[in-house]
């Protein structure tokens, strides 16, 4: 009988003690990341961010699976504080804390059909500036991905537009059609760069790459804290695709032409504008 009742008590002790060496191996004050912990130095979240697709391409995920209910109520009483902010796709194949193998309250996301910024959208725009600014997260991602819908509607709908006009009044576009028109200069530029002769589907292909640096740029464009955040080196903006074939992410790192774009007067643009109104009132002006 004493042996019994001591079995029991190692029974009921061990998860407890399982929950408490959790607690103590965790990197957060509450095993969860909450407003009680730190802001991550960029260099650091992007860090997180290439382990956890590691272990998601390799099987080995696993911090999604060791999310327990009081890592809830720990975030429910102590808040948020996200180490880094997702721009991605709507795509239901790219779900982002899945492929990066992160828990509720590891990364903020937000995601539309082509993860664009093609008409300034302000919710995108304000929600991307709360998330470094009250919530002190130094690190945005712009996440496309491979074999992207948006990407292929937007390669058709320009390859459509370059066609000798039908007679007759244009239709109404529905909001579809508007967002794939919005996104056909990053469409042309990559048939550009492919030269002529490139299929829709090569072009297509392409584009997901000139899409996620298009809105990097345009993100830097509307958003003036984004801009000087990302100036001053609180905050980096980086770029990246996702394979949705073989899970891995391509992590293309900084704009490019970084230094350019914050350069620019771009806090003289009316964010209200599309893309195209933009170059067509500064034609004008000139």
């Amino acid at each position: 009988r004493r042996r019994a009742v001591r079995a029991s008590s190692v029974r009921r002790f061990q998860p407890r003690a399982a929950a408490e060496m959790q607690r103590q191996v965790s990197d957060y004050t509450h095993g969860v990341r909450t407003q009680h912990d730190g802001s991550t130095p960029p260099d650091r979240a992007l860090q997180k961010l290439r382990e956890g697709n590691e272990r998601f391409t390799s099987g080995t995920a696993e911090k999604t699976k060791n999310f327990k209910a009081e890592h809830r109520e720990a975030l429910a009483t102590h808040g948020q504080l996200p180490m880094a902010a997702i721009l991605g796709c709507a795509d239901s194949r790219a779900p982002i804390e899945i492929l990066f193998d992160q828990q509720p309250g590891d990364v903020f996301v937000l995601r539309n059909a082509g993860n664009t910024l093609s008409h300034a959208e302000g919710s995108v725009v304000g929600s991307l500036e709360y998330c470094v600014g009250p919530l002190k997260a130094k690190l945005i991602v712009v996440l496309g991905h491979t074999k992207c819908g948006a990407m292929m509607g937007a390669t058709q709908t320009m390859l459509s537009a370059q066609k000798p006009a039908k007679d007759g009044a244009p239709a109404k576009q529905s909001a579809l059609e508007k967002l794939l028109s919005g996104l056909g200069p990053v469409a042309q530029q990559a048939q550009h760069e492919l030269g002529s002769g490139a299929s829709a589907d090569e072009i297509a292909a392409h584009v997901v790459k000139v899409n996620v640096f298009a809105g990097m740029e345009r993100l830097l464009i509307y958003s003036e804290p984004i801009r000087e955040k990302v100036r001053s080196g609180e905050v980096q903006l980086h770029g990246a695709v996702y394979d949705i074939t073989t899970g891995k992410v391509e992590f293309l790192g900084q704009h490019p032409r970084l230094p350019l774009i914050l350069g620019m007067q771009a806090g003289l643009i009316n964010t209200d504008k599309s893309l195209e109104a933009i170059v067509e009132s500064t034609a004008q002006g000139a």
